[in-house]
């Protein structure tokens, strides 16, 4: 396969961009099979549960590696067949919707660290998500319902429910999403005969979204050394496991989305779709293909989909269950000071109840 590709599209591109696209092809494939094979996985472990933040994280990494792939492959066959859409505005929206998906991603992870820092200072603790298990959209409601009422909650979008932190993340989206479609339009018609350089206006896009992914990968690394020394107090196997996953989660975020966004502030890989059979280096220009999507995506989705491998356990939903654990809390217990055992004991229900990644 690699061989035809090679063969057909080596008078367009040179043959080390080829074999560099394809093979980036393959990993984010496969990162993308995996992350589907997770969402399915989970999906039919806690099926009742709807959709958490687990489910969407997984859904956003496998969209926005499957992305990629197209975005590959397409680049070589315009390149070679002088797609005159491909060159204005159409390669632009291929480039850009995989790497949006994935900003959304990490914004996402870190709003659930943000509601773990935030935890026990919030008044409204009880209507934000604290796990990944725990429902983004419809909240699980701890009882048993027939399959045709857990069908109707799963599929009607009246009960969605959604945190305030989860609604800024979809806000942001939206408008780098909306952001993206006017630069789209803009680009397409500074193809025409006007002042509007199409180039130019693809450029100040990829800068835009470069401070926005350095912005991004600062503020995991701020949240992710808060909830270190946070968790590092919480004596337990748990916490310790925990916490250094956080701390390489938010190493490999910051390496990453740094040398990503320097190598799109400063080289133009990211315009690399505008390609007119122009001369270029394939060497220097392989090596930063390679730091600005193998380093800068495919290296921290595959991480972060290491590091969630880990199926989260099955839930019984019965009543039964439920009166039967309140039973084991005796009246005097609850009352002597309530305040002061729930301080205790929260940063320890935090990391017991859920994982922060």
């Amino acid at each position: 396969m690699m061989m035809m590709i090679e063969f057909r599209y080596g008078s367009c591109y040179p043959k080390a961009l080829v074999c560099v696209n394809v093979a980036l092809a393959c990993i984010d494939a496969v990162i993308s099979a995996f992350a589907f094979y997770q969402l399915i996985r989970i999906q039919a472990r806690n099926s009742h549960l709807g959709w958490n933040r687990q489910k969407v994280f997984h859904l956003m990494i496998g969209s926005s590696n499957m992305g990629y792939v197209v975005y590959f492959m397409l680049t070589l066959i315009a390149a070679c067949e002088d797609w005159v859409c491909w060159s204005q505005s159409c390669g632009f929206v291929v480039m850009a919707c995989p790497k949006i998906l994935f900003l959304a991603a990490f914004l996402l992870l870190l709003s659930f660290w943000v509601d773990l820092c935030h935890q026990a200072n919030d008044e409204d603790d009880d209507n934000e998500e604290s796990s990944p298990q725990e429902n983004l959209l419809p909240r699980a409601s701890y009882k048993q319902r027939s399959n045709a009422e857990s069908h109707r909650t799963c599929c009607s979008f009246r009960t969605i429910h959604v945190g305030s932190r989860q609604r800024v993340v979809i806000l942001v989206t939206a408008l780098i999403f909306i952001l993206m479609i006017t630069f789209a339009v803009l680009i397409w018609i500074g193809m025409g005969r006007n002042p509007i350089d199409s180039e130019l206006v693809a450029r100040v896009y990829v800068d835009l979204f470069s401070v926005a992914i350095l912005l991004l990968g600062g503020a995991l690394a701020c949240y992710g050394l808060l909830l270190f020394l946070k968790m590092r107090k919480v004596r337990s196997e748990r916490a310790s496991s925990e916490m250094w996953k956080v701390a390489g989660l938010a190493v490999v975020s910051v390496l990453c989305f740094t040398s990503s966004a320097l190598v799109a502030l400063f080289t133009e890989i990211p315009m690399l779709y505008h390609w007119h059979h122009q001369h270029v280096d394939a060497v220097r220009t392989s090596l930063l293909l390679i730091l600005y999507y193998l380093i800068g995506s495919s290296l921290p989705s595959a991480y972060v989909l290491w590091v969630m491998r880990e199926l989260p356990p099955s839930i019984a939903v019965t009543v039964v269950e439920e009166s039967r654990t309140i039973a084991f809390f005796h009246d005097s217990a609850a009352t002597i000071n309530p305040q002061r055992w729930t301080a205790a004991t929260s940063l320890q229900n935090q990391v017991s109840r859920a994982s922060p990644i």
